[in-house]
C-alpha cells in the first residue's frame, strides 16, 4: 500500500491553520504544522516532507526567509507559498527564492488542494503507464482512447481511461484516492476525492460484468482501489 504524502503546513493564524490541517487530513495526507518561521525551518530541515504550505507573513522568520534558507541548504521539497500579498513583486520574490507555486489569500480549499496535487505530480513523476491492456472480454488501447468488450465499443471518458490506466499500471497494489487525483486530474479542475469514487462507479458500470460485484476494480475500504487481473 502506498504511503500517505507528508505535508507541512506553516501558518500563524490558529483558525486558518486548524482549517488547513483538518481538511488536508480529511484528504488522507499525513500533516504536521508550525505556527512560526523558526519552528517551520527546523521541521523542514530535520524531517522529510513531500510538500510544504508556507505562509509568507510569519512572526520571527518570514516565509521568504524560511524558503531561502531551505533552498540554500539543499532542501528541495516543493513549496506552495501562501500570502495575503498580491503584488507581482512579492510573487516574483517568492519564486526567485525557490518557491514552486504561489497562492494569494483568500483562496478556495479546492484550489489549494488541487495545487498541492499538481506540485506532487511534478515532483514525483508517474510510473510507466501501459499502452494497452486486456482483461476478461475487454480490450483497451490507451494511446487511441479506444475500448471494446468483445465487438461492442465502450464509451469511456478521458478521465476514466486515465484512472483505469493508472490502476492497471499499479495492478495488485492499493492506490489511494488522493494518488489517483494526483495522477489523473489537473489542478485547474479542482476535484475532490469524491470525484474519484464517482468516476470509478461509472467505470465499473462500463467494464465489469456486474458492477455491484466487481472482479477487476476492487474497493479497499478506507483506503482506495486495487486492480486485479
Amino acid at each position: 500500500m502506498s504511503r500517505a504524502r507528508k505535508v507541512l503546513v506553516v501558518e500563524d493564524d490558529p483558525s486558518v491553520l486548524r482549517g488547513l490541517v483538518d481538511n488536508l487530513r480529511a484528504e488522507r495526507y499525513d500533516v504536521q504544522s508550525a505556527g512560526d518561521g523558526e519552528a517551520a525551518y527546523r521541521l523542514a530541515r530535520d524531517s522529510s516532507f513531500d510538500v510544504i504550505l508556507l505562509d509568507v507573513m510569519l512572526p520571527g522568520l518570514s516565509g521568504f526567509d524560511v524558503c531561502g534558507r531551505l533552498r540554500k541548504e539543499g532542501v528541495a521539497t516543493p513549496i506552495l507559498m501562501l500570502t495575503a500579498r498580491g503584488e507581482e513583486s512579492d510573487r516574483v520574490r517568492g519564486l526567485d527564492l525557490g518557491g514552486d507555486d504561489y497562492l494569494t489569500k483568500p483562496f478556495s480549499l479546492m484550489e489549494l488542494l488541487a495545487r498541492v496535487r499538481a506540485l506532487l505530480r511534478r515532483a514525483y513523476p508517474d510510473i510507466a503507464l501501459p499502452e494497452n491492456a486486456r482483461f476478461g472480454n475487454v480490450r483497451i488501447d490507451f494511446k487511441k482512447y479506444e475500448a471494446v468488450e468483445g465487438q461492442r465499443p465502450l464509451k469511456l471518458t478521458r478521465k476514466e481511461f486515465g484512472a483505469l490506466r493508472y490502476l492497471i499500471a499499479r495492478a495488485g497494489e492499493v492506490v489511494s484516492r488522493d494518488e489517483l487525483l494526483q495522477a489523473v486530474w489537473d489542478y485547474r479542475e479542482y476535484p475532490t476525492t469524491r470525484t474519484v469514487d464517482n468516476h470509478i462507479a461509472s467505470l465499473r458500470a462500463k467494464i465489469e460484468t456486474a458492477s455491484t460485484q466487481p472482479r477487476h476494480i476492487l474497493t479497499v475500504h478506507g483506503v482506495g482501489y486495487k486492480f486485479v487481473w
